[in-house]
């Protein structure tokens, strides 16, 4: 019996979503739909660059990583969480906000060191499109030191985000924790997480890969970029090379999954979007509660794509507590 469903290790980010028009994008010079690694000083330019939009903002605890295991916990999950904050005020909503979400995390995160906790500027075009400009703080020093071999041991699944990639301690942590799951046989799965992590760091993603891992998520432009094709068919053919299964999310068309013996094609319910931040993080979390609850891959991404659709249908990178057993309901009548 596992302690924990899912163990995750990721960024530890302060969000404050925006919404801006293309206009203002090309006046500030932020490149449209990706992730943007920008300094303290790039960031704050485009806060005050940005002041007159602040009266819109929202704030929440996020990270690629921690919207997916705060996803899962409020499905039903037992989650574990490894991240770094600073000893500052953000630090301490994020610990907050964790514990919050019934997210469980090793108790060093309460001895944190002095700093700035990773920040991240969204900013969200009338087409529903996020921009990311993030700053990752205290953040680019996580390590092999932020791990809890004992949680892990303890779990059915370990998840990785991608964007670990970019820092190399933050990678090593990554290799890390998936070589102590493959030896201690606990199920391995990573997100590529955003297109120019997979153009810029594309051999990194490799090794932390390694020689494959039981669940890969990606979305088409991640997984054409990674295998450098223009043809999804071939790509869903080239991932098999890195993973026992994969997950490839295809915006409002659904999602193509492949179970390690079949593929499936799986639609996204019709809606309104108006902020796509966050929906990539969200389908893995409710992918990950479906498969850890013995639900089938179809089943599993029907949940995961609804989930999802309904993130996108609402301001924010997460859904409301409660909104995770409308979903869980709905489903499971349809």
């Amino acid at each position: 019996m596992h302690q924990y469903d899912l163990y995750g290790i990721g960024a530890a980010l302060l969000d404050t979503e925006i919404e801006v028009s293309d206009s203002d994008l090309q006046s500030l010079g932020v490149e449209k739909g990706v992730m943007t690694l920008v300094d303290d000083l790039r960031q704050q330019q485009l806060v005050d660059d940005l002041k007159d939009h602040l009266v819109t903002a929202s704030h929440a605890c996020g990270g690629s990583g921690a919207n997916t295991i705060i996803a899962a916990s409020y499905f039903g999950l037992d989650t574990f969480y490894s991240c770094k904050v600073a000893a500052d005020d953000n630090g301490d909503f994020y610990r907050d906000n964790l514990a919050a979400a019934g997210v469980n995390y090793p108790k060093a995160l309460h001895n944190a060191e002095s700093g700035t906790t990773g920040k991240c500027l969204v900013l969200i075009t009338p087409d529903a499109e996020r921009s990311m400009n993030t700053f990752l703080g205290i953040s680019a020093e996580l390590s092999v030191a932020e791990l809890d071999e004992e949680a892990l041991a303890e779990s059915r699944w370990a998840y990785i985000e991608g964007y670990l990639v970019s820092s190399p301690t933050g990678r090593a942590a990554a290799i890390e924790l998936r070589q102590q799951a493959e030896r201690k046989g606990v199920k391995t799965a990573l997100s590529l997480s955003d297109p120019m992590m997979v153009q810029l760091f594309h051999d990194g993603l490799k090794e932390m890969l390694g020689d494959g891992v039981d669940l890969l998520f990606c979305n088409r432009d991640e997984a054409l970029r990674f295998c450098g094709t223009d043809q999804l068919t071939e790509a869903a053919q080239t991932l098999r090379q890195h993973c026992r299964a994969f997950a490839i999310t295809l915006g409002a068309e659904g999602a193509l999954l492949w179970d390690g013996e079949q593929e499936y094609r799986v639609a996204a319910p019709k809606v309104n979007a108006i902020d796509t931040n966050g929906a990539g993080d969200m389908f893995a979390g409710a992918f990950l509660y479906g498969i850890n609850r013995n639900l089938g891959y179809r089943e599993a991404g029907e949940l995961a794509c609804a989930a999802a659709a309904q993130v996108v249908s609402q301001y924010g990178p997460r859904l409301r507590p409660e909104q995770h057993g409308e979903l869980l309901a709905q489903t499971a009548s349809a």
